[in-house]
């Protein structure tokens, strides 16, 4: 359930620093409750599995995550009608970057690189942890000044740049069900209590582009179990 882009020395690249940013900073997913509404049975599980795969290709298939999260949200009534992504801000904790990011930027080696790290909200459920290197010079005034003095999501505050998104890798990082279940004779067994999440359930990696395939920003996007924080579907036959 892994899904690799065809450009793989750009995948490489921001793999190799995804490694050295998510390494540095313990998970700020750890905070969020482990109380999941949904049970601990076989169709749950394979509910849950059809539900992650169902945002990943939303996401796949979207320039922006924050629009994406917007939709998300509002459509599974993670928070009060009316209710957008914010960006909490992580202040304090730069990453300054790296001569990997800097090549998947294609950067000269004195060009400013900016860094943000974010929690993206919707109500009071984090929904996603994002590492976020831009590069300001390829970002107007008014773009970079909202980035430095507020708490916008990257993806609302770039948004008429009318920027692509190209999707380095996509992982499941937590498996509902076990490898090989579709060709399994038995299921794991229902239990009464509560199906367990992980802090994690989703990353991605990606590069951000200006509509003459110009990289400005680098991603590293960890989707949290808040995604899942609504009933189990109710399946009917």
């Amino acid at each position: 359930m892994t899904f690799r882009a065809s450009t793989l020395i750009r995948a490489i690249t921001l793999a190799s620093a995804a490694g050295v940013a998510l390494g540095a900073l313990p998970s700020m997913a750890q905070d969020l409750p482990a109380i999941s509404q949904w049970p601990d049975t076989p169709a749950a599980r394979l509910e849950a599995l059809a539900v992650l795969q169902t945002l990943n290709a939303d996401l796949l298939s979207n320039a922006s995550a924050t629009l994406t999260l917007d939709r998300w949200c509002a459509t599974h009534k993670l928070a009060p009608a009316g209710a957008k992504i914010v960006a909490q801000r992580v202040r304090g904790q730069d990453k300054p970057a790296d001569g990997q990011i800097r090549e998947t930027l294609a950067v000269k080696p004195d060009e400013p690189v900016a860094y943000r790290r974010v929690r993206l909200a919707c109500g009071d459920r984090v929904l996603s942890e994002a590492d976020n290197w831009y590069v300001p010079s390829r970002l107007t005034a008014d773009m970079n000044e909202a980035l430095n003095s507020s708490d916008v999501a990257f993806g609302r505050a770039v948004q008429s740049l009318n920027f692509t998104r190209t999707n380095l890798s996509a992982k499941l990082l937590w498996h509902p069900l076990p490898e090989g279940w579709e060709m399994a004779t038995d299921f794991p067994a229902s239990t009464t209590a509560s199906l367990a999440l992980p802090p994690l359930l989703l990353e991605h990696h990606a590069v951000l582009k200006l509509p003459d395939g110009t990289p400005f920003s680098a991603l590293i996007e960890s989707y949290t179990r808040s995604v899942l924080d609504f009933p189990v579907p109710a399946l009917r036959q």
